[in-house]
C-alpha cells in the first residue's frame, strides 16, 4: 500500500513538473529588484512591441560555455527577448545561434558586423584566451540593424528597443546643429552622433548661408560657439522657438588655458540673447573639491617626471535632480564650467539639472591658474551650485517652448583627428538624454542608462578616515580580548563547580 501511493506521489510531482514547464513557454513573470529596475520593461518598450506593423525577427549570435559572470549576459538577453515575444504576441521571434559551433556560423555572425572579443578563461589551473560572440542581428524585412557587442551589466532593453525603434521609424526628426562661429563640426561629436543617428537626423545649420535653415528641425542645438553670432540669427532663432521649436545650449561662458595657465571671459552675444530671457550663464569658473587631476611635470635635479595634481577647475559631478534627463546619470566630468541661473518672471518654470558638490565655490575672470596652490575647504564655502537647468514656458510670443542650457560647452565634444579623445559616457548621456527630452521622443530617454556606468565611492572626511582605520584595526583585537575574558571566566566558574562537593 506504502509503495502504491509513493508510486502515485512521484507521477504527480512528474505531472506538475510537466505542466509547469509548459506552461513557461508560455508564461514569463520574474520579480525586479534592482535599484533602476532594470528587469522591468518600460512603457516605451511595450508601446513599440505593441505598435509594430511587420514581424521582427531577431538572431542573438551568443557563444555558449562562457565563464559564469558573461554567460550571465545570454542569459539576461534570452529573457528580455522572451518578454519581447510575449508582449508583442509572437511579432518579435528569436533564436540563438552558437558561432563556436561552427566555422561558417562564425564567418557568417562576422559577415553581419557581429565582432568577436578575447576574454579570459581559467582552463585547469591555466588562463587561455576565448572567442567570444555576443551580438544579435534585428531584421525587418529587407531592413536590418546590428548590435555588435552586448556589453555585460548595460542598457541592453534600450539597444534592443532602439535597434527596433530605427527599423520602425520611416522619417526621423531632425536635430539641427548651429555652426559658423567656431562650433564643433558633427564629424567631433562621434559618440553623441551614434547615439543620436539611432532616432533621429543630425544636420548641420548655417542661418547666414541657408535659406530656411530651421524649417524641419526638431530642436536646435548651440554648442561651444567662440564667435560673434549676429543679432539676425537670434531674430531666426526666436521666430523657430515661436513655432514651438525646442533649443538645447551648451555654451562657454569663461575660456580657460591650461598651457598659459589663464583663464578670460568668453563673450560670443548668446550670454546676452540668454539673459534677456532671464537665464544668466555667470562669468566665472566653478571649482569643486570633487574634482578630476592633471598631469604636471616636475623638475628634479636631472631628471623629469609627472605627478597627478588635484584641479578644481574640472569638477566631477554627481549631485542629480530627479528627472527623466538625469536619470540614472552617476558621474559627468566638466572643465571650465559655469553656473547657470535664472532672473526673470515666474511664467518659465526652471527645474535645476546638475550639481555641484557641498564644497564648491566660484572665481570670477580672468584669473590665473596656480597649479601648485594647496587647496582647502576655506576655498569651497559654497554648496550644490547649478551647473545646468531645463526651462519651460512662454518664451517667445507666448508659445510654451523648452530650453535645456549648461554652463560648459565642452563636455561632449570629442574632437577631430590626433586631437580626439574618449569622453566619458555619461557626459555623452547628458547630452543625448537632454536632447531626447527636447525632441519628445517616446520615453527611450528612460533606458539608456539603464545599467552601471560608474559607482564612485563617497568622499570621506580625513578625520572620519582616520577613524574608521583604527577602528577595524583595534576592533578584532578588542573582541578577540572579550572573547578570551569570557572564555576564561568560563572556565574559572567549571573549576569552582568541580570542587564543590557532590559534583558530578
Amino acid at each position: 500500500m506504502k509503495a502504491k501511493h509513493a508510486g502515485l506521489y512521484i507521477f504527480m510531482v512528474l505531472l506538475a513538473l510537466v505542466v509547469v514547464n509548459m506552461l513557461s513557454d508560455k508564461l514569463f513573470l520574474r520579480l525586479d529588484l534592482t535599484e533602476d529596475n532594470r528587469y522591468t520593461l518600460s512603457k516605451a518598450t511595450k508601446d513599440i512591441l505593441k505598435n509594430l506593423d511587420e514581424p521582427i525577427t531577431i538572431t542573438a549570435y551568443f557563444s555558449e560555455n562562457l565563464p559564469a559572470d558573461i554567460a550571465r549576459t545570454r542569459q539576461d538577453f534570452m529573457d528580455l527577448l522572451t518578454e519581447y515575444r510575449n508582449i508583442s504576441k509572437n511579432s518579435v521571434m528569436y533564436e540563438f545561434v552558437n558561432p563556436n559551433a561552427d566555422e561558417d556560423i562564425e564567418k557568417e555572425a562576422m559577415s553581419k558586423g557581429i565582432q568577436p572579443v578575447l576574454i579570459n578563461v581559467r582552463e585547469k589551473d591555466q588562463m587561455k584566451q576565448q572567442k567570444a560572440f555576443l551580438g544579435a542581428v534585428i531584421q525587418k524585412g529587407e531592413q536590418t540593424e546590428i548590435i555588435p557587442f552586448m556589453q555585460p551589466g548595460t542598457a541592453m532593453e534600450y539597444a534592443l528597443s532602439s535597434g527596433i525603434k530605427k527599423l520602425s521609424t520611416e522619417n526621423k526628426p531632425v536635430i539641427g546643429f548651429l555652426q559658423g562661429h567656431g562650433e564643433p563640426e558633427l564629424n567631433a561629436l562621434q559618440q553623441a552622433m551614434t547615439e543620436l543617428m539611432v532616432l533621429y537626423q543630425p544636420k548641420a545649420v548655417n542661418l547666414t548661408t541657408m535659406p530656411n535653415a530651421l524649417d524641419g528641425v526638431s530642436t536646435l542645438a548651440i554648442i561651444a560657439p567662440t564667435d560673434s553670432i549676429h543679432p539676425e540669427e537670434f531674430m531666426q532663432i526666436d521666430a523657430f522657438m515661436a513655432k514651438g521649436g525646442r533649443v538645447y545650449v551648451a555654451m562657454n561662458r569663461v575660456d580657460g588655458q591650461l598651457q598659459e595657465q589663464r583663464g578670460n571671459p568668453l563673450t560670443t552675444g548668446l550670454e546676452s540673447w540668454l539673459s534677456q530671457k532671464g537665464i544668466i550663464v555667470e562669468n566665472n569658473f566653478v571649482i569643486d573639491a570633487t574634482c578630476a587631476s592633471i598631469g604636471v611635470q616636475q623638475q628634479q635635479g636631472f631628471f623629469t617626471f609627472t605627478s597627478q595634481v588635484q584641479f578644481p577647475y574640472i569638477p566631477i559631478i554627481t549631485k542629480f535632480a530627479d528627472h527623466a534627463i538625469t536619470k540614472g546619470l552617476e558621474q559627468v566630468v566638466a572643465q571650465f564650467v559655469s553656473t547657470v541661473s535664472y532672473a526673470g518672471d515666474s511664467s518659465i518654470h526652471v527645474t535645476p539639472l546638475v550639481f555641484t558638490s557641498e564644497k564648491a565655490g566660484t572665481l570670477s575672470a580672468p584669473l590665473y591658474f596656480d597649479i601648485q596652490k594647496k587647496w582647502d575647504d576655506r576655498d569651497f564655502p559654497l554648496a550644490q551650485l547649478p551647473l545646468g537647468s531645463l526651462f519651460e514656458g512662454n518664451f517667445v510670443n507666448g508659445i510654451h517652448t523648452k530650453m535645456v542650457v549648461i554652463g560648459d560647452g565642452d563636455f561632449a565634444i570629442n574632437g577631430k583627428g590626433q586631437q580626439a579623445r574618449q569622453q566619458n559616457p555619461d557626459n555623452i548621456n547628458l547630452m543625448v538624454n537632454s536632447i531626447d527630452f527636447l525632441s519628445d521622443d517616446t520615453g527611450l530617454i528612460d533606458l539608456r542608462t539603464k545599467g552601471v556606468t560608474s559607482r564612485p565611492l563617497d568622499q570621506l572626511e580625513d578625520g572620519r578616515k582616520a577613524f574608521l582605520k583604527w577602528f577595524n584595526f583595534l576592533m578584532p583585537i578588542v573582541l578577540i580580548l572579550i572573547l578570551g575574558i569570557i572564555r576564561s571566566q568560563q572556565q574559572r566558574n567549571l573549576r569552582m563547580r568541580r570542587m564543590e562537593e557532590g559534583y558530578v
